[in-house]
């Protein structure tokens, strides 16, 4: 990889296995150093050589827990300051083994705290640069549950809508800024998070199960032809187009003054 390549750094977050992970050698790949985020040192380590050996790239290494606030504010001042930062992926998450009626209060803070806040206040930290400087890119992974929520456990499913509508919203607010935001959302990927779900066969057959490496190029491509959403399961565009085009439908009855005539009548007594 040729230096005159360069395209400055990429921030990736959740990097040392998975979807991150294949993130950080393809954006390598494309010509960035890199700064790879995780909990766990040892594997991060491991990737990072590896990227470089293969690609000639700079990586850093930062160990972060991104559920803990003061490894958040760090990377969101680094975010912030460094102005040669030009790619943002908000891909660290978890999920709740069990759904929400299983866990405790601990575990569901830490699913909040890892797939709400700190994508937020990252995602903040870089578009506020990226903007100032009119160019950047920030990507944050969402998920299909964010579509069907009554078939998936409510605080990740909820937490993958709330990162759809932050997409929605940066890109919304941001047009014509010179920074490209994007949404991604995975079907079942073959992760370690999806393995830890033990979802049988039945249910999800293994051919419906999409290889990290199939959903990051697909990811790329539509972030190059310039998509705000992602969604590489969906085959027929029309479907999304309809989608798109019922909730846009929804926007004049948003604000009304009063109630609508339906809900002017009392209800049948039972």
């Amino acid at each position: 990889m040729s230096r005159r390549e360069d395209k400055g750094i990429a921030i990736v977050t959740g990097a040392s296995q998975g979807i991150g992970a294949v993130y950080a050698r393809k954006l390598a790949e494309r010509g960035h150093d890199l700064v790879l985020a995780a909990r766990n040192e040892r594997r991060l380590r491991e990737r990072a050589a590896d990227i470089g050996a293969a690609t000639g790239r700079k990586v850093e290494v930062v160990v972060a827990d991104l559920s803990a606030a003061a490894d958040v504010a760090r990377l969101a001042e680094r975010l912030a300051d460094d102005d040669s930062i030009s790619f943002l992926v908000n891909n660290a998450g978890t999920s709740l083994s069990g759904g929400l009626l299983a866990n405790d209060a601990e575990a569901v803070s830490r699913l909040i705290a890892l797939n709400v806040t700190a994508p937020t206040l990252l995602a903040q930290a870089a578009a506020k640069a990226f903007i100032a400087r009119r160019k950047g890119a920030i990507v944050n992974i969402s998920s299909v549950t964010a579509f069907l929520p009554e078939a998936f456990d409510g605080p990740y499913s909820g937490s993958k809508s709330y990162i759809l509508n932050l997409t929605l919203s940066l890109a919304g607010n941001a047009k014509d800024s010179g920074v490209k935001f994007q949404a991604v959302l995975p079907g079942p990927t073959d992760t370690d998070m999806w393995a830890r779900g033990a979802v049988p066969a039945s249910v999800v057959p293994p051919e419906r199960i999409m290889a990290p490496e199939d959903l990051v190029e697909a990811a790329l491509i539509g972030l190059d032809r310039g998509e705000i959403v992602t969604a590489p399961t969906i085959a027929d565009e029309s479907v999304w187009r309809a989608y798109e085009a019922a909730r846009h439908a929804l926007g004049p009855y948003l604000a009304a003054g009063k109630p609508a005539s339906r809900y002017r009548s009392p209800a049948p007594a039972l």
